[in-house]
């Protein structure tokens, strides 16, 4: 029984929403920007989406520092690997060796969902991941507390055929769908918007 006065225990479970989308064009991550623990917001300008090569991203939903830890990981490796090997990793073997990395921690879990996309020499293509390393590859994906808000934009909206302006419309029709109804996400979105002939980084507030 809780006593008088005491104070009632955070549940420390992390939300957020975290998309990704292949469209012909190319490869678009996004997140939100709000990091929350129970019912704390921690910071209103957290960063979920990762560059790990040129061609190559990543965006998390969990806790920010095991994100943090898994992405340096995964981006020393396929430097290592280009050095190595003389050309770039692809996107395949990136989320088979964060899948690797994940699973080799199976009893000490990284709380973290991720989202590993990108461009290569045989296109472009986007790999899920669970805790443990899973890894699904799929056309368009959602992670975190938000997903099942997201999704359902997502579904609807979807189309093999879409521009990159088009996907990147629906991807914020998405998020911001998510985030009028999920406490645990909020505050903007980051973009990680990967073609043929650039990767850049773009970031909205509201």
């Amino acid at each position: 029984m809780e006593r008088q006065g005491q104070q009632p225990q955070y549940l420390w479970v992390p939300g957020a929403t975290t998309v990704g989308i292949v469209c012909p064009e190319g490869v678009i991550l996004a997140s939100e920007k709000r990091v929350s623990y129970g019912y704390l917001v921690v910071s209103k300008g957290g960063k979920k989406v990762f560059k790990i090569t040129d061609h190559i991203g990543a965006a998390c939903a969990g806790l920010v520092s095991d994100m943090q830890i898994l992405v340096r990981e995964v981006e020393a490796y396929a430097n290592l690997y280009s050095l190595d090997v003389g050309r770039p990793i692809s996107v395949r073997s990136a989320a088979k060796l964060m899948s690797n990395l994940l699973f080799t921690r199976r009893l000490a879990p990284l709380i973290t969902q991720t989202i590993v996309g990108g461009i290569d020499e045989k296109g472009t293509s986007l790999y899920v991941l669970d805790i443990l390393g899973s890894v699904i590859p799929d056309k368009y994906a959602v992670v975190g507390s938000g997903t099942q808000i997201a999704m359902g934009v997502l579904e609807e909206g979807y189309r093999e055929d879409l521009t990159m302006e088009k996907s990147k419309h629906l991807v914020v029709r998405a998020v911001k769908s998510a985030i009028s109804r999920d406490v645990m996400s909020g505050d903007g979105i980051d973009f990680l918007l990967m073609t043929k002939d650039e990767t850049r980084e773009e970031s909205i507030k509201f």
